[in-house]
């Protein structure tokens, strides 16, 4: 545990000629504002802030930095506000605290948006100030380490959110030290059986492994100065948990058959003795055809450098070698930090500058990106750990994962390039989209300027980038389609009552309904209406006078709520449900839809055979099935009429206002579903919460009755029970 005293010695050992009195300040405002307060972890607070800052002053990072790590709770914590913090501590501590700040007392809809919400809030903050991340990821670092003290699920829940975000951000800006770090930590929540396997292993075969460093580290040592080559230091230290783990789950191989456990590191004094120590390496020990990789002259995006093999080493093992000078060996392990461009005096250097713009090219395409799963996906997308590295054929490196298609490579280098793109050439060979580009190809792209992206492009690309691209091209030509048949659609309802969208326009009534419908504008209503997310019932109930839709809402209600008088006393008939069912193999057999998840057309289902009940139908991902018996199950497939209805039921939460439960009714007849029963209470923060069983015809119905549920103005959350 570092204190104060040991923090303000690590920053005044490398901040020569910097005032450290704010860092005392900072201090001290965080000792005074968090007294009394406990981490998730249930030491004090500020013990974790002390963590954090001294993280951070041992990348030798500037002051600012360090102090934001002191104060990067205050924000969060409500104790201190962003004001506040400027007038004390300047712009750029302020601007960084509120940067890595999760988003607060902000309801959504559900945890997935919340989750978005902070990423894409985290994204545009360290696209105008990387110290964000940092702070961020040091912050993440220290979560981590004390995270066994919390909840399972809460355990699982960090542990994959640093495996998919922290530990790739990591990755991203170099630091390669805390990218394992992160990895090794959340691997061993994500995977506890493996990694306590993993770690019994190599902790059995350590003595056995230290003799084998020991012994390569002596024959590469002879091997380089007989060849007059005098390395600065070898270093041979066993490869990271989780890169181990990945490479038993890649190539499906029992840990006894990795050979390559250890990873060895030859520092040298030049670029030139980096490729003659390579020479000497290969010259006695065969290389693994394809592992070969030159990273100095082909730097990655993130500025590393070195070369890397894999050759056949003493006993037959493999070993992985990398070869690089002392200072590409820094910048591999502190990466963005060793030149760091916000330290006195120092101008960005041309590396950093590149990887500045690949970030800032990262947030710009998440910017776009509105749906909260596929803003999560395009994010894990853009951070894979590319395992492949083509050139265009002016000599740039792009980095892609594997499986990448030509299509890939084209949105990489520009959208238009990409939208265009009807072939290309991989080392002078025509290819087509769906050609698996390798290692090392040359890559030329052709374009065509009456070529646009495809829905099956969808299945060939394997970057965010690309996916995201293609899918905000479709969603534009939608957008379109929608727009012409929600003005068509429009015109045709309106002349039945003797007016058009330019009368109403004129008449000043078009503001009016455009609030009566929640659309921002003409465009957006014509084209909620064409994409169904307005339904004709809707319009039609929107032109009606005030008097008439009061009138119309009084009497649903009514009904409403002589339904709920009636629930339970009346159930479909067996008949109904046997005849939506096909039962493969089963004859004349008691059929019922299971009550517990209510499955509907469209779902996937599984049959059960009861004791004496005939066979009960289930979601297939019911967990009342999953407990049973697999031997009684059957297959089971939907069919009979479409006419035929089927029950379901939906938990909706809404703000409580007048009127609610008439517009919530109002919206469940328009779709053409039948209310059968429901059940309402009241919280504390007043919401109204509804159960409401329904009968809709198939699954894709129930998913527009919930779309249009969700667009309610009022409506918090819709789900299925």
């Amino acid at each position: 545990m570092v204190d104060f005293n040991g923090l303000y010695s690590i920053a005044a050992s490398y901040l020569h000629g910097v005032d450290l009195e704010p860092l005392t300040r900072a201090y001290e405002f965080a000792t005074q504002r968090h007294a009394g307060q406990k981490h998730a972890s249930g030491d004090p607070y500020i013990n974790h802030l002390l963590e954090v800052a001294s993280t951070l002053a041992s990348m030798k990072l500037d002051r600012d930095t360090i102090v934001a790590g002191l104060l990067h709770g205050v924000l969060k914590e409500g104790v201190a506000t962003e004001r506040e913090l400027e007038k004390l501590f300047g712009r750029d501590v302020a601007n960084i605290v509120d940067g890595s700040t999760k988003i607060t007392n902000v309801r959504y809809n559900s945890r997935l948006t919340h989750q978005a919400e902070n990423i894409r809030k985290l994204f545009l903050a360290m696209g105008s100030d990387i110290r964000v991340l940092l702070v961020k990821l040091a912050d993440r670092l220290q979560d981590m380490a004390t995270l066994g003290r919390a909840d399972e699920e809460l355990r699982r829940h960090v542990a994959r959110e640093t495996m998919d975000l922290y530990a790739p951000l990591a990755s991203r800006l170099g630091i390669d030290w805390m990218k394992r770090e992160l990895e090794d930590l959340a691997f061993q929540y994500l995977f506890p059986v493996e990694y306590a396997d993993l770690t019994g292993h190599l902790e059995s075969t350590l003595d056995e492994r230290q003799a084998y460093v020991e012994e390569v580290i002596s024959i590469l040592t002879d091997k380089l100065r007989r060849n007059h080559i005098h390395p600065v230091r070898i270093i041979g230290r066993p490869k990271h948990l989780y890169s181990i783990y990945k490479k038993l789950v890649a190539q499906k191989i029992p840990l006894e058959r990795v050979y390559d456990k250890v990873a060895f590191r030859i520092i040298v004094r030049t670029v030139k003795e980096c490729y003659e120590a390579l020479g000497t390496v290969h010259a006695d020990w065969t290389p693994v055809p394809g592992r070969i990789k030159d990273f100095i002259s082909a730097p990655k995006s993130n500025n590393y450098q070195s070369l890397h093999t894999t050759v056949v080493g003493p006993r037959g093992h493999f070993i992985e070698i990398q070869i690089r000078t002392e200072e590409m060996d820094r910048v591999a392990q502190e990466g963005v930090a060793a030149h760091w461009a916000y330290k006195e005096g120092q101008k960005i250097s041309g590396n950093d500058a590149r990887l500045f713009r690949e970030l800032k090219k990262l947030v710009r395409s998440l910017q776009e990106v509105e749906d909260p799963t596929e803003f999560l996906e395009s994010v894990r997308g853009e951070l894979f750990e590319p395992d492949i590295y083509v050139l265009t054929p002016d000599g740039e490196v792009r980095e892609l994962p594997r499986g990448s298609t030509p299509i890939d490579f084209a949105y990489s280098i520009h959208t238009a390039v990409g939208d265009t793109c009807t072939g290309a050439k991989v080392n002078g060979q025509l290819v087509q989209l769906k050609h698996e580009l390798q290692n090392g190809d040359i890559v030329e792209i052709i374009t065509s300027k009456n070529q646009h992206p495809k829905r099956a492009w969808l299945q060939l690309v394997k970057t965010g980038r690309a996916r995201t691209r293609i899918r905000q091209w479709l969603r534009r030509e939608e957008r379109e389609r929608s727009l012409r048949l929600g003005r068509e659609i429009c015109e045709r309802e309106l002349k039945k009552h003797d007016i058009s969208l330019k009368k109403l326009i004129k008449s000043g009534h078009m503001r009016l309904l455009l609030k009566e419908l929640h659309c921002n504008s003409l465009d957006d209503m014509l084209v909620k209406v064409g994409s169904g997310a307005i339904t004709t019932a809707h319009l039609e109930r929107a032109l009606l006078p005030q008097e008439v839709r009061e009138e119309e809402e009084k009497r649903r209600e009514q009904e409403l709520l002589e339904k709920t008088r009636r629930a339970g006393s009346t159930e479909r008939s067996r008949d109904k449900e046997r005849e939506a069912l096909d039962i493969d193999g089963v004859d004349d057999m008691l059929v019922k839809v299971s009550q517990c998840c209510k499955p509907v057309p469209g779902d996937d289902i599984i049959g059960f055979i009861t004791t004496g009940s005939g066979i009960s139908i289930h979601k297939a991902d019911c967990p009342n099935l999953r407990a049973t018996d697999p031997r009684r199950w059957l297959d089971v497939a939907w069919a009979g009429s479409p006419r035929t209805m089927h029950r379901s039921e939906l938990l909706i939460r809404a703000e409580n206002r007048k009127n609610i439960l008439a517009e919530i009714s109002g919206t469940i007849s328009a779709d053409d579903a039948e209310i059968v029963e429901f059940r309402s209470r009241i919280t504390p923060e007043n919401v109204i919460e509804l159960a409401v069983i329904l009968e809709v015809n198939d699954l894709k119905h129930l998913q527009v009755l919930q779309q249009h549920l969700r667009q309610m103005p009022a409506v918090i959350e819709v789900r299925r029970a």
